[in-house]
């Protein structure tokens, strides 16, 4: 298992692609099928990654098992002591092999290496799996938003915290 940051377009193509087909096979039970292609366009599509790094100083790593590209992650540094994990995505046929848990200390090398005090994120209020991982792993709830993201669509989250 290999974890690579995405510096050239083509790895990054094929990073989004393998987005579409996780949110597709992870979002399915839990958000309508509109608002998952909705949501891969807005915030998972090549153009939103390019513009997520060029823009917004996120930066996206590669997930390999060898040669194949099975999951992602997207981080971005805060202005305060803060660190974003945007994005930590896994296909279902790597899941309980221990590859979340590298993922995960990956964003947290990174974050400390950011000078950051701490790592967030938003999951989705429903999605109990991955609620359960960052349980396990250490993330508390310290918050819980409903974010509107246009077409009619919201996001409703819980915010989790990891002290570093």
């Amino acid at each position: 298992m290999e974890i690579k940051k995405v510096k050239y377009l083509p790895e990054l193509r094929r990073v989004a692609e393998l987005a579409d087909e996780i949110w597709h096979e992870c979002f399915v039970d839990i958000i309508s099928e509109g608002q998952i292609d909705y949501m891969v366009e807005k915030f998972q599509s090549l153009d939103a990654m390019i513009c997520q790094i060029e823009e917004q100083s996120y930066s996206y790593f590669a997930v390999y098992d060898g040669d194949d590209l099975c999951g992602y992650i997207a981080v971005k540094p805060e202005q305060d002591d803060r660190f974003f994990l945007s994005k930590l995505y896994l296909r279902a046929d790597k899941r309980g092999q221990g590859i979340v848990s590298a993922m995960l200390a990956r964003v947290f090398d990174e974050a400390r290496r950011a000078g950051k005090s701490s790592v967030y994120l938003t999951v989705n209020k429903h999605n109990d799996r991955a609620i359960a991982v960052y349980k396990r792993t250490g993330f508390v709830i310290t918050d819980e938003v409903v974010t509107d993201i246009g077409n009619g669509y919201v996001m409703d989250d819980f915010i989790f915290t990891y002290k570093l």
